[in-house]
């Protein structure tokens, strides 16, 4: 039997029944009370009909006693029940099963411990999840290029091929690939242990940008792309970590790269509104549907054909390059979301042009 929301699974309870008169009640201590008042009142009561009919102590006690406890143990049975059920979701739990769930509708202590207990048990199911996915994409990710550089150094070795030039550059695009995959795995462990540290600088977004975008030309696979940078004002600047900086436009201009066509161009534009700077990048590839449009933040996420999901160039698409954007981004207190465009994909950051307070709590995993 699964529980309302239809999610998990409901610990099975035997097969005696729980009554629950008192789970409106939200004390512990008056439940209880209660149980002591009825049950009192119930062995006197039983004790004064069994001397008035004549039955005497000896027959009259017992029974009071007999009925109290019997009303006592049915009551209590039902505020018990969720300790029970919590008990043998966690047996389950620990043999792995995490889609456990018990049954809280008392708003009591024991009520607001069953809640707490089924919103940690589908916290843990989720993380559980996560990280088979992360195993799933990061074995996928590592198995290509490895393969590739087992193929072509084993032809070097057996003579097949010579050490050409272009046989060793396409060694060391494999072994780039892996040194960005990498750097993608130590940027997401920073994530998960919410530990991260912004030195903040005035940088000159003109030559800032210039310098970061120029640096990714290279990657472009020979598709004649064309890269624009515009900043208005040209002096523009903006008080933020070069690094993690570096990181937003690294990893979004790789993937406009990875989805633009051949002949197309990546734009990247700054601009001051208010007390904020907005930096905004646009392809001419696909395009992002707008149901994917709050997905695509979220670490492994992975979209359609015509959904620039797949976060980089060369990853296969692991799902981390645009995570790690936006906890860049909400480290320096500002917002990141993909917008419509007229063609392609754009979006846009916006970030506090002066110092803002640096936050290092896990974005990603929202």
């Amino acid at each position: 039997m699964t529980d309302a929301s239809g999610s998990g699974k409901r610990i099975h309870t035997p097969s005696l029944p729980d009554m629950r008169p008192l789970d409106r009640m939200r004390s512990m201590k008056a439940k209880l009370s209660i149980i002591v008042v009825v049950s009192v009142t119930l062995a006197a009561f039983i004790t004064w009909l069994g001397l008035r009919s004549g039955l005497g102590p000896t027959k009259t006690f017992p029974l009071a006693i007999s009925f109290s406890l019997a009303f006592t143990l049915l009551i209590s049975r039902g505020i018990t029940s969720p300790l029970r059920e919590m008990t043998a979701a966690v047996r389950a739990m620990a043999a792995g099963d995490y889609s456990q769930q018990v049954r809280a509708t008392s708003r009591d202590e024991v009520g607001q411990l069953a809640e707490a207990f089924n919103s940690m048990s589908a916290e843990i199911a989720h993380a559980d999840q996560i990280r088979r996915d992360v195993i799933a994409n990061v074995s996928h990710e590592l198995r290509t290029p490895v393969a590739a550089l087992h193929a072509q150094l084993e032809n070097l070795v057996d003579g097949v091929v010579e050490p050409t030039p272009a046989t060793l550059n396409t060694a060391l695009v494999q072994t780039e690939r892996l040194s960005r995959l990498i750097s993608y795995l130590l940027d997401l462990s920073r994530i998960e242990a919410g530990a991260a540290e912004l030195k903040i600088v005035p940088i000159p977004l003109m030559d800032f940008l210039d310098d970061a975008v120029g640096s990714l030309t290279m990657l472009d696979a020979g598709k004649n792309i064309d890269f624009v940078v515009d900043v208005q004002p040209a002096e523009l600047e903006l008080h933020s970590d070069p690094e993690r900086l570096r990181q937003i436009v690294t990893n979004l201009v790789q993937n406009s790269i990875r989805h633009s066509p051949y002949g197309g161009s990546v734009t990247v534009t700054a601009r001051q509104e208010g007390t904020e700077v907005v930096l905004e990048f646009l392809d001419e590839g696909p395009g992002i549907r707008k149901e994917d449009r709050e997905k695509i933040f979220q670490r492994f996420a992975r979209g359609g054909a015509n959904a620039t999901i797949v976060n980089h160039p060369t990853s296969g698409g692991t799902g981390i390059g645009l995570a790690i954007v936006r906890w860049a981004v909400d480290l320096h207190g500002g917002t990141v979301r993909a917008l419509d465009a007229l063609h392609g994909a754009r979006i846009q950051i916006r970030l506090p042009q002066s110092h803002a307070v640096p936050r290092t709590d896990d974005v990603a995993s929202q």
